[in-house]
């Protein structure tokens, strides 16, 4: 069954029935909340609850992540807003080897958005035609990173024609503007 959706002072709430419950799923994107309530007292039951992105006592099954899909070719700097989506695909050639720079939005950085000791991991899917190009710069929050630890312990210096180049980037963030990058590279033809 659909939920519908409420939204009310910052926050989102839809409804829905759950095993039998008639149970709510409320949404606080300010304290980035999510709470089920099966109704039955003052406030209701929590049933399940993520706060500050992280979630306890549940159980997750299919999870469907958002993508990002562009149809520009990469060049120049591309700002990766993990704010939008973990996974970004841009479906044109990609006209020039280009920068990542990875961040939460324009307006907030991921040194703000993630906290220390947590990791995020992000996809860039690059497409190539006959002549290859592939992300030479990596930069979180327009400081360029040195140091990405890359699978195989080799930093990926090119692209793969006529494919779609995976990269996967998981950032560790081991202190405030301090990051370890690990990196791969996956050619899909």
């Amino acid at each position: 069954m659909p939920f519908a959706f409420q939204r009310r002072r910052g926050t989102t709430s839809q409804h829905s029935s759950f095993t039998g419950l008639n149970a709510e799923l409320t949404v606080d994107t300010d304290k980035k909340t999510v709470v089920v309530h099966d109704g039955s007292t003052a406030g209701g039951f929590p049933l399940a609850r993520a706060a500050g992105g992280t979630l306890a006592d549940t159980t997750i099954k299919g999870i469907e992540e958002d993508i990002n899909i562009v149809a520009s070719a990469a060049t120049g700097t591309i700002n990766f807003e993990f704010g939008t989506a973990s996974i970004w695909y841009y479906t044109s050639n990609a006209t020039a080897n280009h920068t990542l720079n990875f961040r939460y939005s324009s307006s907030v950085s991921l040194n703000t958005a993630l906290p220390v000791g947590d990791t995020l991991t992000l996809v860039w899917l690059n497409t190539n035609g006959a002549t290859a190009y592939y992300p030479n710069t990596i930069q979180i929050d327009g400081t360029t990173i040195t140091g990405v630890k890359w699978q195989g312990g080799t930093a990926v210096a090119a692209g793969n024609a006529s494919s779609i180049d995976a990269y996967v980037f998981t950032i560790i963030k081991t202190a405030s503007a301090t990051f370890t990058v690990l990196a791969s590279q996956t050619k899909f033809a």
